[in-house]
């Protein structure tokens, strides 16, 4: 467990505003008398002062060294876009000021009334300025965990309200949980003397992949409900830049199989993420954390939507048995896309991926159960199957998102996934177990996700070879021949399992 603040405790925790990056530094001098702001100090890169010491942010703000000569309180008054660049020297010593003890009344009271000659300061009430306080807090508190790559705690902040706050936070953390190194001062934040994993050449000079036409069609049909306020020349500059995310990644990894919805993923990583960051990161997430899905068979996926029904068995019994008709493919869309394909709202479906890409890969399963429960009394005002399995596929709309990741969290820590019947059907190659750690599962490489999927490969083919002799044995199941072809079915089976080269051969028999 980590040793910073819980966030899961107190009302007042819970208060999570929008961050901005614009603040105003005030001190007191020695005297006590008189306040001076600090005019924004020119930024040099992108994350060159993110990462800095203290005493090189004091001399970088101009800020008196001399312990007891400053109260600082990082006041916000303005609203800045979401890009990291925006942010300056004074930002960290504000959000580093704020981690000491102190008495946060004291401050916020003696910089309201510092501040009430001031007439070109917007004035906030006391609660605002509270949550402010705390906001800041959780941003030092997300940058610190980053500088020290500190998975767990990254973690802890992801499931507590707000997530990581905004996009030139999630630029920072979302790598580390990725197992990349986060963006470089050194670069200019694109960290563009790091030569990632496969990354290197012309994507473009690279064969086609055989999926690309369907890519084309999905693309054509993105970015419905966000970004909201871009022309239509702009729609298709981002539609153009997302065909190019997507076809990259699938060209330099020509084994993963493209599938519907996989679109919506790249569509949320392309708005979050600067451009270099973007193929390698979607690269990432889809050889290590969403590689059943990419497989040449649904079997692995719906492998995994078998772990619905005994989480909903284990934690509400009699809502199971009402829904006991219904096949859980109706969990499909929402777990294939990491949700995307169902919250409209950009700002949401960022802070979903927060816990999407802090947690392991099964959470998103969890997440759909506590869906389900959360709707108990209106799915049982509905007897008719048909009329379930389409309210059961709908994610609501306006969910308080912080309350069901809550929630989704409790369920897991009840009812943990080896605690499931169907836990022991999963591959061990699946990312569900490959991925049960996400500190382990950063260190992974795209050859070990390669590996995996080589393995469970060779498993569905293996299941696939299975289900054929059985079909055969069916069909020639008479008595005379039983004993025999028993025992055909079974040399035949250990042969396979031994060999595997000859499943081509045997299925191109079975084909004929």
């Amino acid at each position: 467990m980590h040793s910073g603040p819980d966030y899961h405790g107190s009302s007042s925790t819970r208060r999570c505003f929008v961050p901005r990056t614009q603040y105003l530094i005030t001190r007191r001098s020695p005297s006590g008398a008189g306040v001076h702001s600090l005019p924004p100090q020119p930024h040099k890169s992108t994350y060159s002062n993110v990462f800095a010491s203290e005493p090189d942010n004091r001399a970088h703000t101009g800020l008196d060294a001399t312990p007891g000569h400053d109260v600082v309180s990082a006041l916000l008054f303005s609203t800045a876009g979401p890009d990291a660049t925006r942010l300056s020297g004074e930002y960290n010593v504000a959000s580093r000021r704020c981690r000491r003890p102190m008495d946060p009344e004291r401050v916020l009271v003696e910089a309201l009334a510092r501040r009430d000659a001031d007439d070109d300061i917007p004035r906030l009430d006391v609660a605002e300025e509270s949550g402010e306080l705390h906001a800041c807090q959780k941003r030092s508190d997300i940058l610190e965990a980053c500088r020290r790559r500190d998975i767990p705690v990254l973690r802890s902040l992801a499931e507590s309200p707000g997530g990581f706050l905004a996009d030139h936070l999630r630029r920072i953390a979302w790598p580390i949980l990725l197992g990349l190194p986060p963006p470089d001062a050194a670069s200019g934040g694109d960290a563009g003397h790091v030569q990632s994993e496969n990354h290197t050449g012309d994507w473009k000079e690279l064969p086609r992949h055989r999926d690309e036409d369907q890519v084309q069609l999905d693309v054509n049909r993105s970015f419905i409900y966000y970004p909201n306020d871009q022309s239509e020349a702009q729609l298709e500059q981002c539609k153009s830049e997302l065909s190019s995310l997507i076809i990259e990644v699938l060209r330099r990894y020509p084994y993963l199989c493209y599938f519907q919805g996989y679109h919506d993923i790249c569509q949320v990583f392309m708005l979050v993420l600067e451009p270099f960051w973007r193929a390698r990161m979607v690269a990432r997430l889809s050889v290590l954390r969403i590689r059943d899905f990419m497989l040449p068979s649904l079997g692995p996926t719906t492998s995994q939507l078998r772990l619905l029904p005994d989480i909903l068995a284990k934690a509400d019994p009699q809502l199971r048995r009402h829904v006991a008709t219904i096949e859980p493919f109706y969990a499909l869309a929402g777990t294939l896309t990491m949700y995307a394909h169902n919250i409209e709202g950009y700002r949401d479906i960022a802070r979903m991926f927060d816990v999407f890409l802090a947690r392991e890969p099964v959470f998103s399963i969890y997440v759909f159960a506590q869906i389900v429960m959360g709707r108990r009394d209106e799915i049982f005002d509905i007897d008719d199957p048909d009329m379930l399995q389409v309210v059961l596929a709908k994610v609501p709309r306006n969910m308080d998102l912080d309350a069901l990741i809550a929630k989704s969290v409790d369920l897991f820590d009840r009812y943990p996934p080896d605690s499931l019947r169907s836990w022991r059907r999963i591959s061990s190659a699946s990312v569900l177990k490959t991925g049960r750690d996400v500190s382990i599962c950063a260190k992974q490489t795209p050859e070990d996700g390669h590996a995996y999927f080589r393995q469970q490969a060779q498993e569905i083919r293996w299941v696939d070879m299975r289900h054929r002799l059985t079909m055969a044995f069916w069909r020639y199941r008479r008595p005379s021949r039983a004993v025999g072809m028993a025992i055909a079915v079974v040399a035949m089976a250990l042969y396979l399992q031994r060999n595997p080269a000859g499943v081509h051969y045997i299925m191109s028999l079975f084909s004929r």
